[in-house]
């Protein structure tokens, strides 16, 4: 018998036979030992499932799920966290493409134990030559979980990092039906902005894992429709008034709006779909918010402004929002853009 408590790993799949072997082997390899391992096949058609399947069949803690109907990735990573064990203490998501240093596990339960109020642990990861999720003093170990939440609110530096990063207290994750808001493309953010209400966020100074682009992911869309600001406003108004004093929150919303309304305004010139002004309009309704026109209307003359300063880029970006409305027009069944 061991002393160290369960870590559940997570790993929901789509087409990912390129790097699953090496996401596989890195849990496998953990300094830690007391993990168990699920890989969520999310009805792939290439060689995901068979890998897995190998893997299982070598080690008793891998085990393999397999959807028998596809699911968007947001569901498919709820899904995952449904499959963690009911043992476990903590649990731990790991994109397919991604992977962990051999320490991972070890160093964020030794954080997580130490200071038992925490219920996220994050990290630095590497992206290429890149080091993610930097903003903290090296002192920091653990900070009060209002108080980092404030710091993202109102700062917008992100040290919570992706799910890969995180290292999450399983009980936080049960009492939620869903743990990821299935209408957010951020819904990462908005699952830590959840759970630190009621905890501290922990945080190790090493480089724990590898992440790789998605581009076939959240992240692609997300740069098409301009969600990553949306999601941000969204978040604010979900969050907002419980983290900032009512002054404090009317300045910073006042700020994201003006933002917010460029970037519409922006998307008007740029003839975007209706497929774009229904995404924002239905994200903001489900926050008990709309899109003003006339907001929007105000906001062209300096956004015009603004190409004006950079004419060739602002001509170039145009160019292609404009033949991806011609060919909307042309083919507009084979251009719908559905919600990955």
């Amino acid at each position: 018998m061991t002393n160290e408590p369960l870590v559940s790993v997570v790993t929901p799949v789509y087409n990912g036979e390129e790097f699953l072997p090496q996401c596989i082997e890195s849990v496998m390899a953990q300094t830690y030992r007391n993990w168990d391992f699920t890989i969520v096949n999310n009805c792939s058609t290439d060689g995901s499932l068979a890998i897995s399947l190998k893997y299982a069949a070598t080690d008793p803690r891998i085990k393999v799920v397999n959807n028998t109907n596809f699911l968007r990735i947001l569901e498919n990573h709820n899904r995952a966290l449904r499959c963690i064990s009911p043992e476990a203490k903590y649990c731990k998501v790991l994109f397919a493409d991604d992977w962990l240093f051999s320490n991972c596990l070890e160093s964020m339960v030794a954080n997580a134990e130490l200071h038992p109020s925490v219920g996220i642990v994050s990290s630095y990861a590497l992206a290429e030559e890149r080091v993610l999720w930097t903003g903290l003093p090296y002192s920091s170990h653990v900070v009060e979980g209002r108080e980092i939440c404030r710091r993202k609110l109102t700062c917008g530096k992100d040290v919570f990092g992706t799910p890969t990063a995180q290292l999450i207290r399983a009980d936080l994750v049960r009492k939620r039906a869903s743990f990821y808001n299935e209408r957010n493309l951020h819904a990462d953010t908005e699952a830590c902005l959840d759970v630190l209400q009621e905890s501290d966020f922990g945080f190790v100074h090493q480089i724990l894992s590898y992440s790789r682009a998605r581009p076939n992911s959240n992240d692609s869309f997300a740069k098409g429709f301009d969600t990553h600001i949306l999601g941000m406003l969204v978040t604010f108004l979900k969050y907002g008034l419980i983290y900032l004093d009512h002054d404090a929150y009317d300045n910073y919303l006042k700020e994201r709006l003006k933002d917010y309304y460029r970037i519409l305004a922006k998307n008007v010139l740029r003839c975007r779909s209706m497929a774009f002004w229904r995404f924002h309009s239905e994200a903001l309704h489900a926050v008990g918010w709309k899109i003003e026109p006339l907001r929007v209307a105000a906001s062209l003359p300096s956004e015009l402004f603004s190409m004006l300063q950079r004419p060739a880029s602002s001509l170039m970006d145009l160019r292609r929002s404009w033949r991806e409305a011609a060919l909307r027009l042309v083919h507009p069944r084979s251009s719908e853009v559905r919600l990955p």
